[in-house]
């Protein structure tokens, strides 16, 4: 299972919309058995997949599906003790190749609990190995900080991709967050690779964009080919619960994402297996 880790301690650069978009058409279009891991606490992805723990499984809110929660990542990881719950038993199904790993804000209280953990670091690194049969591709969705989730995302992972706004403000954090990653792959997960920079809310018609783009090449930060630009579509599809490229096919970013999701698989040579629906659809066990 190739594990990559959607992060940047900066907030408001659409991690969330990258993990869902990409992991939705490279099980759907890819044929890849994808797991999205909600690794946040404020569980943004796991509202976007529908999921939510107020409603039983079919009920609908607005015209929108929502699936039964019952645990979430925090029961997995545990705190200052071990998880007593099985990922295997938290994971949601939520078509088409497509499952996920809800969060909720007992996420947080978990956190703080690991610190008090030996080898805190690879708690969710063991706990992703006892799914990694069931899945090709695992994306994490991390919070906007350094603390140990991301950390915990970091040392799981095989790669890691880096959303980010074209501004000032975020190259900061993003020569801040690159050397964050050097430690980890110097002290803790030394198989780390860094895919790049996905830059986010971008207009190329913006001088200050084009300009910041710059400054990150000049930087030696990797920026990747594709760019996703700002769409009211994208946050529409996300409240309707699904990927951009399902709620408005022939929308630029829906493209975008489709993009993308052509370029991680080929980066990391993941075999392509048909749209969804042509492979075998099941866990194992």
């Amino acid at each position: 299972m190739q594990t990559i880790a959607i992060a940047n301690h900066k907030g408001g650069t659409g991690k969330t919309a990258t993990t869902h978009n990409l992991g939705a058409a490279l099980a759907r279009e890819h044929g890849q058995r994808v797991l999205l891991v909600d690794a946040d606490p404020q569980a943004s992805l796991t509202g976007t997949c529908g999921v939510q723990d107020e409603m039983a499984s079919g009920e609908t809110t607005g015209g929108t599906r929502f699936l039964k929660q019952v645990f979430s990542l925090a029961e997995v990881l545990g705190g200052a003790k071990p998880g007593q719950v099985a990922l295997k038993d938290v994971v949601v199904d939520l078509g088409d190749n497509l499952w996920i790993c809800p969060s909720d804000t007992a996420l947080s209280t978990a956190e703080e609990g690991l610190a008090a953990r030996l080898q805190r670091e690879y708690v969710l690194k063991k706990v992703l190995a006892t799914v990694a049969q069931d899945f090709d591709v695992c994306l994490v969705d991390c919070p906007p900080d350094p603390g140990l989730l991301t950390i915990n995302a970091l040392t799981a992972a095989q790669s890691v991709l880096v959303p980010a706004q074209p501004t000032a403000q975020d190259l900061r954090g993003l020569l801040l967050f690159a050397e964050s990653i050097k430690s980890i792959q110097a002290e803790i997960n030394p198989e780390l690779i860094f895919l790049g920079i996905l830059l986010t809310f971008y207009d190329a018609r913006f001088r200050h964009h084009q300009a910041e783009v710059e400054a990150m090449a000049k930087a030696g930060l990797p920026v990747l080919p594709v760019a996703i630009g700002r769409s009211v579509r994208v946050a529409e599809a996300a409240g309707a619960c699904q990927p951009v490229f399902t709620y408005a096919r022939h929308h630029p970013e829906a493209e975008h994402y489709l993009a993308l999701a052509q370029w991680v698989a080929e980066r990391l040579a993941l075999p392509r297996k048909g749209p969804a629906g042509a492979v075998d659809n099941q866990i194992v066990g």
